[in-house]
């Protein structure tokens, strides 16, 4: 049985968290500036999505090798997640000075690759940081200060572009021979320094608690995995999906279907892949291995970690839809042009950036009011009361046509991403075993990750296909994802939730 940990003080949890800061810094400046850059590098519209791929790819791989790695790290004096944390963000930093020198398209994406998997090396560890220090009862309370810095970054960096050239006076066009704008260099310049300080301000302040001696044991509460789940098993869950994969591609090969389809049949076949090499090294007794333990704990998931994937799923694919979209989409139906050297254009482009800027304050904001609302409502109906409003914020901006009314849109997406970034990971903490922790978290992040590549392989098709290639209805079909992933939340086992009516839960 572990033992109970202390309650921390509310700057401990400030210390603990300030370090998201600086990743949603980087974050909140690839997801408002990147398809500006790609266009600006010769992108076509029809392919931002697929060019945006970089994000969930390189967070599928990543972060669930972190999270196992993570838990079983251990350093007397750099503790068992700060070392990911330094790691992640030297090597962000880096990339996010080079990602708006781009001197071409290929760059730029190889560029993303980089950053996305070097932002996920330090934010992943975060998620495990709030189950390892906090107790159960503070644990909603510590995500919600994540989401409380996350907002803070992301309200910054969002604006930057528009700051440094309506603030400071740097030109937001591209100088003669150049591709990218000043104001959006300088931008990624700043990120890249805030995002390193803000980073190691929590590598240094906060400690971490030693591995438990109980955590040794939890090889032996495997045992009746291993039974339950042999490797023919596996092996036959493997060849089935390989079997799919390729059923599917060949009927969007006969049926002459857009080639970004074929995204989808590899996510399948690298699953499917996937489960039959675990049964090979499970037939060679080797359960241990690293690569078998990420398959066996995605196949074996705790109950309410399924029900909230189905959550995460719709959410998560309508944030995507909104990041890679709302720029050209905001620029075409609301600014009138798909010129990206036009001034219309780029002062549409600077106006989402400053309309990132305010949901992510918004739900700094709302971070504060999340816990409150949780302790009279639950959680379930609170996520289910902020996807709702995320949504109608997405689809009313269809129907907008003034710039400015957009802001109003802005607040329902800020209430619903506060909501997304800290009621679900509470949820979680308490379904999963504490000295996999990290691990589990890593894996969850496949439900955040799936949705993204989804969305990048069918929303380019689908607006083609049905929607004259118009972004702005991606917004429309996002918003009613994220009203749908609200309605699941109400099948979700919550555990704790009977708890979270006494004030000292929250």
């Amino acid at each position: 049985m572990s033992t109970p940990k202390p309650k921390l003080s509310f700057w401990q949890i400030w210390n603990m968290s300030f370090g998201f800061l600086g990743i949603q810094f980087g974050f909140a400046l690839q997801n408002a500036n990147t398809s500006r850059i790609f266009q600006s590098l010769g992108a076509e519209e029809e392919n931002l999505a697929i060019l945006w791929l970089a994000a969930p790819v390189t967070g599928l791989l990543v972060q669930p090798l972190i999270g196992y790695y993570s838990d079983k790290t251990w350093h007397p004096k750099w503790g068992r997640r700060r070392p990911y944390f330094a790691i992640g963000a030297i090597l962000a930093t880096l990339s996010l000075l080079v990602m708006p020198n781009s001197p071409a398209l290929w760059v730029a994406a190889g560029t993303l690759w980089i950053m996305d998997a070097s932002i996920n090396i330090s934010m992943e560890p975060f998620r495990a940081f709030v189950g390892d220090l906090l107790p159960p009862e503070q644990r909603t309370r510590g995500f919600a200060m994540q989401s409380f810095f996350i907002g803070v970054g992301a309200v910054v960096a969002s604006a930057l572009p528009w700051m440094l050239t309506n603030w400071f006076g740097i030109t937001n066009t591209p100088a003669p021979g150049e591709q990218i704008s000043e104001s959006v260099k300088w931008s990624y310049y700043l990120g890249g320094i805030v995002f390193l300080a803000a980073v190691m301000w929590t590598v240094f302040t906060t400690k971490e608690y030693p591995p438990e001696e109980n955590e040794g044991t939890a090889a032996a509460q495997e045992a009746p995995l291993v039974i339950k789940y042999r490797p023919a098993t596996y092996r036959s869950i493997g060849v089935s999906m390989l079997a799919l994969a390729l059923l599917l591609a060949f009927w969007f090969y006969t049926a002459g279907l857009d080639q970004k389809l074929y995204v989808l049949c590899g996510i399948l076949g690298i699953f499917g892949f996937a489960y039959f090499i675990a049964s090979l090294f499970m037939n060679k007794g080797k359960y241990r291995n690293g690569f078998v333990q990420i398959v066996r704990d995605f196949q074996n998931m705790p109950k309410t970690m399924i029900q909230l994937a189905f959550v995460q799923f719709f959410s998560w694919f309508a944030l995507f839809a909104m990041w890679i979209y709302t720029t050209s989409g905001v620029t075409a139906h609301i600014y009138g042009t798909t010129d990206t050297a036009s001034e219309a254009y780029n002062n549409g482009a600077d106006w989402v950036s400053v309309l990132f800027s305010a949901y992510n304050g918004i739900a700094a904001l709302a971070a504060f009011g999340i816990p409150w609302l949780s302790r009279y409502i639950g959680r379930r109906f609170t996520h289910l009361t902020s996807l709702t409003l995320g949504g109608l914020g997405l689809i009313s901006m269809y129907f907008i046509s003034d710039p400015d009314m957009l802001v109003v849109s802005m607040i329902g997406v800020g209430v619903a991403w506060s909501s997304i970034l800290s009621v679900p990971y509470a949820m979680l903490s308490n379904s999963i075993p504490q000295e996999k922790m990290g691990y589990y978290m890593g894996i969850f992040n496949f439900f955040i990750v799936i949705p993204q590549i989804v969305a990048a392989s069918i929303l380019g098709f689908i607006l083609s296909r049905f929607f004259a290639s118009e972004a702005i209805y991606a917004l429309v079909i996002g918003g009613a994802a994220m009203i749908l992933s609200g309605l699941l939340c109400l099948m979700v086992n919550d555990k704790d939730e009977i708890h979270v009516a006494d004030p000292n839960q929250a």
